[in-house]
């Protein structure tokens, strides 16, 4: 089922009231989705009170100069990878002065699939107080559905960051 900006944008309201109700603030690192994930969360009226910013790391010398991502997995296993996204939020995390932060990176397409990771693959990163994690998807579509579909399970992803870190705080 594709999926559309306005399903984003609720989704990523919810994340927004998840993170003030836990008194947290949030972040993003993106790739593929070029800023849409930026776009999403701040396209939510009074998200500036949340929304400390984000960083669109396009290059990979913005990776590896700006969020801190390892030149060994640059080389290893890739900027499309677990490790790369993990590297990334938590790069966003440091940067960006933030609480929890998500990151996204992969193949949007057409082109640019490689073995093993087919037009579609996406990474998506999660740093916050409960630890850092990664996640791979394999979005159908076109380059657009793609990265809405990315954008969609991103701003999930920080709502759940939230709520991880409001139990975490309960111990």
């Amino acid at each position: 089922m594709a999926v559309g900006w306005e399903d984003c944008v609720g989704r990523a309201s919810a994340a927004l009231e998840a993170a003030r109700a836990a008194g947290l603030t949030l972040g993003c690192a993106e790739s593929c989705t070029g800023g849409l994930v930026s776009g999403c969360l701040t396209a939510v009226p009074g998200s500036s009170d949340v929304v400390r910013g984000g960083v669109v790391s396009y290059a990979v010398p913005v990776k590896r100069d700006v969020l801190g991502v390892s030149p060994d997995v640059i080389d290893g296993p890739g900027v499309v990878s677990a490790a790369c996204a993990e590297q990334m939020a938590e790069g966003a995390r440091r940067v960006l002065s933030c609480d929890v932060a998500v990151s996204v990176t992969g193949i949007a397409g057409p082109g640019g699939a490689e073995p093993g990771k087919p037009v579609g693959t996406v990474w998506l990163g999660l740093a916050g107080p409960a630890g850092t994690r990664a996640e791979c998807h394999r979005f159908e579509g076109d380059r657009a559905a793609v990265r809405l579909s990315a954008v969609a399970r991103a701003v999930e992803l920080l709502r759940e960051g939230c709520v991880e870190a409001a139990c975490e705080a309960l111990g």
